[in-house]
């Protein structure tokens, strides 16, 4: 039978049990765990110092209030990079793609962020949705656009993670696709596509990190508005 590119996106499921949540806390497993050795190995040694090097760049632009938020946008940047990786091996399920999935993280983040300024400088809050110096009929106007550019902003992390994971995947599975069909009819253009299939899954690696970082980064700067 004929299988869909899109199958590929399709929630698993096992017996009819939706298999969602174990796939979400599976990769968790692959962390190193951390020891109360004085000497770590080279993997957490590894490990220990990009988190480091992550959190000490993420949170300089914000002030010692935003760095209550360390904890918990260091363990999504892990935790993304570690989905969007291991989407990336074959016969696997990447939960980033689900828009649903990725809408509930940035949601709830974000609200918070609105909700930490508005409970702690509510003037300078609601003075993001007028500029300074705005002429008196363009009031009503632009506020208006900065609230809509305001709610807009958790459909677009969402929408920005779920459409560059989709389009690499399928990329990949047409080049795929393309190559194993023409490899006994063109062999030389078959070994040229995939040579073409090894270089964007390099580059499906890298967006698969940067993707995480920016949906990362982008939470930090909108945390930035807000304390």
């Amino acid at each position: 039978m004929t299988l869909s590119f899109f199958d590929q996106f399709m929630s698993p499921s096992f017996l009819g049990i939706p298999l969602m949540a174990l796939a979400l806390t599976l990769p968790w497993i692959l962390f190193p765990t951390p020891s109360a050795r004085w000497l770590n190995n080279r993997l957490l040694t590894l490990q220990g110092w990009f988190i480091n090097r992550f959190t000490q760049q993420l949170l300089l632009p914000l002030n010692l209030a935003g760095h209550k938020w360390a904890l918990i946008l260091t363990s999504l940047m892990l935790f993304l990079i570690s989905l969007n990786m291991l989407g990336l091996l074959p016969y696997t399920f990447t939960p980033t793609t689900q828009l649903s999935l990725n809408m509930g993280l940035a949601v709830p983040l974000w609200l918070a962020t609105v909700i930490i300024g508005l409970r702690n400088q509510p003037t300078i809050a609601l003075g993001h949705l007028l500029p300074e110096g705005t002429p008196t009929p363009l009031i009503p106007v632009l506020i208006i656009i900065e609230t809509i550019s305001l709610f807009i902003r958790p459909l677009a992390l969402g929408v920005r993670l779920t459409a560059n994971l989709t389009a690499g995947h399928l990329l990949i599975q047409l080049i795929a696709t393309a190559a194993f069909v023409l490899l006994p009819l063109m062999p030389t253009v078959a070994i040229l596509t995939a040579g073409l299939l090894f270089l964007l899954t390099l580059l499906e690696v890298a967006v698969a990190m940067i993707q995480a970082y920016v949906f990362v980064l982008l939470l930090s700067l909108y945390l930035q508005e807000n304390v």
